[in-house]
């Protein structure tokens, strides 16, 4: 054979070779998969399947800004089948295999069924349910924040505005007993003292009507009302409330912040319908510059899924990127307790919901200063601000 023929083959292999040594792209070989166990079926898919949109976006996102450290992101998502037990076992699946970081689920009862398995030891467990009293300096994360400013920027809301004659119905199960728990905590407020809890009413997510709830707090005239549950078990309760031509100022979970649950709901709900809210609900006048670019990120990233930001998009949205941010910083090898200790002590990241303080508000970095009160606009779909950021009031509204 000639002479060339020999140095190209040569060549060739010397290619291979080098090739060999280096590996094929990290990114595409080698993803760093974090874990995500979310109700995907059941009576709680609509949330889950959203929660998961946001957090494809943000997988994309990631890996066209660089990957974690040059690898790929990948999310791993389990179903729990809206059955507590179910992400029990899944969780418990993950803990042994020694995974660092999980995400979810999007239940409070499947959030705390698992937070016993890692509060001390870890993993790192990102709920995306924001009820529950996670233990501060656990490995036991939430999303958003808690119920108890929620209710406290929603009372003065009421409030200040004369209404003083509350009634309210809360589901049943574990998201709606700390709703209670923190309702009552805030109307228990020196501040609050003239304020009357006139009628309280518990619901079973499931049942197809609140018609005898409903009855009874009809009958005890309130002149506001809180109905604290979300998707299909609040949309019985708006019906039930209608049937009865009960129309008065009123404030749900901002659970039910999709478009969704207003496509399906719409003409059920009360006139002035309230939520204690993100500031990307009150509009840009109540963001600052961070925190507008923070929007503009996530709808961008929405966009090509012909999706558009809502409660449930940020309430997954913000948490991944927080461990993105995160996994950026210590790299893909870091542990639940590094996770931790980096989270625990963040201040200074704004997300969609604005400024971040893991500081002052442990195992959250949100509080009262994040939320806005918001009306929505049965009109044309849209929300207007009732309050400044913290709840203080807007002139006129």
């Amino acid at each position: 054979m000639a002479p060339g023929y020999f140095r190209k083959l040569i060549a060739l292999v010397i290619t291979a070779a080098s090739l060999a040594a280096l590996g094929s792209p990290v990114g595409a070989a080698d993803p760093y998969e974090i874990n995500v166990i979310l109700p995907l079926t059941g009576r709680l898919a609509f949330v889950a399947q959203t929660d998961q949109q946001a957090l494809k976006a943000l997988e994309t996102y990631t890996n066209k800004t660089g990957g974690i450290r040059g690898r790929q992101l990948s999310f791993v998502f389990a179903d729990d089948q809206s059955d507590p037990k179910v992400a029990l076992q899944l969780a418990q699946g993950l803990i042994a295999k020694n995974v660092p970081l999980i995400m979810g689920p999007s239940s409070p009862d499947a959030c705390a069924a698992i937070a016993p398995l890692i509060e001390q030891n870890g993993p790192f467990l990102y709920c995306l349910a924001n009820a529950g009293h996670p233990t501060p300096g656990s490995y036991n994360f939430l999303t958003l924040f808690p119920y108890e400013p929620q209710f406290v920027v929603t009372l003065r809301y009421f409030r200040e505005r004369g209404l003083k004659k509350l009634a309210y119905v809360v589901a049943s199960d574990a998201g709606g007993q700390d709703a209670e728990k923190a309702l009552l905590y805030a109307a228990g407020l020196p501040e609050n003292k003239s304020i009357q809890i006139v009628a309280h009413e518990y619901f079973t997510p499931g049942d197809l009507s609140a018609a005898a709830q409903m009855e009874r707090i009809k009958t005890a005239k309130p002149d506001v009302l809180v109905i604290w549950a979300t998707g299909t078990a609040a949309g019985t309760l708006f019906r039930s409330a209608q049937d009865l031509n009960i129309d008065l100022p009123t404030a749900t979970s901002p659970g039910n912040l999709n478009a969704g649950f207003f496509k399906q709901y719409g003409p059920k709900l009360p006139t002035n319908l309230l939520f204690a809210s993100v500031p990307y609900y009150a509009g840009e006048a109540s963001m600052n510059p961070a925190t507008k670019a923070a929007v503009e990120t996530l709808t961008n990233a929405l966009a090509p899924l012909n999706a558009k930001p809502d409660m449930i998009e940020i309430s997954a949205w913000d948490p991944g990127l927080i461990m993105v941010d995160a996994l950026r910083k210590l790299g893909p090898d870091a542990s639940a307790a590094k996770l931790k200790a980096y989270v625990s002590n963040l201040q200074g990241f704004t997300g969609v919901n604005g400024p971040y303080d893991f500081k002052a508000e442990p195992q959250r970095g949100l509080g009262s200063k994040n939320i806005v009160m918001v009306k929505y606009e049965q009109k044309d779909g849209s929300f207007t601000a009732v309050s400044k950021a913290g709840g203080d009031p807007l002139p006129g509204k």
